[in-house]
């Protein structure tokens, strides 16, 4: 990571967590990543590209629990990461609210993987996942609104495979790749999201 990078991290952790406690901290950390919008950005799924959501001001789980675990890992927490496989397709089925098109580009992809945190808090592995910004309760998505720093958190999709745990330093393991049906759903995808955010 460049030097120019670490400075943007230290910067933004210290306006997220100045004059906190440690739980107060955590809280505010959570909340400042789970309020970036949602979008799935391709070229920002990657270990050293994820700070670029902070410029944009959007991304999707990938690089938003990359800079969750940066963040916890800051506080002295102890971070993993745990990668859930999901269908798109089964996703889409449930929300009457998608449209047609992009619940068809749904059903021909393949296999996904959604990217979580698992962080160490009073000696037990929580699963925190900072994936969907408030104003996407609008599409009765499932949003974690509150987090008490402590509990479980709900993942936004129904995993269809076992979770796979990963450290920190594998976190270049975790490559995705993109043909083109996916890239066409996720542009989709990130406009009618974009909608939802507005009604």
């Amino acid at each position: 990571m460049s030097i120019a990078t670490d400075a943007i991290l230290d910067d933004k952790f210290r306006q997220w967590t100045w004059g906190k406690d440690p739980v107060q901290a955590r809280i505010s950390v959570y909340e400042k990543v789970r309020d970036i919008p949602y979008a799935v950005l391709p070229d920002l799924i990657d270990a050293e590209r994820y700070v670029d959501i902070l410029k944009l001001g959007r991304g999707s789980c990938t690089p938003k629990h990359f800079l969750l675990g940066n963040m916890f890992q800051r506080l002295g927490l102890l971070v993993l990461y745990a990668v859930y496989p999901f269908r798109w397709g089964e996703r889409a089925e449930v929300l009457d609210d998608y449209p047609q098109q992009l619940r068809e580009l749904s059903r021909e992809l393949p296999m996904s993987h959604h990217l979580a945190c698992k962080v160490e808090i009073d000696g037990k592995l929580v699963l925190v996942d900072a994936t969907l910004d408030p104003p996407l309760v609008n599409a009765e998505l499932p949003v974690n609104r509150k987090w008490d720093g402590f509990s479980d958190t709900l993942l936004p999709m129904t995993p269809c495979g076992e979770e796979e745990v990963f450290h920190p330093s594998e976190a270049h393991l975790m490559q995705a790749r993109y043909d083109e049906k996916s890239l066409a759903f996720y542009d989709e995808l990130n406009a009618c999201l974009e909608m939802v955010r507005h009604l």
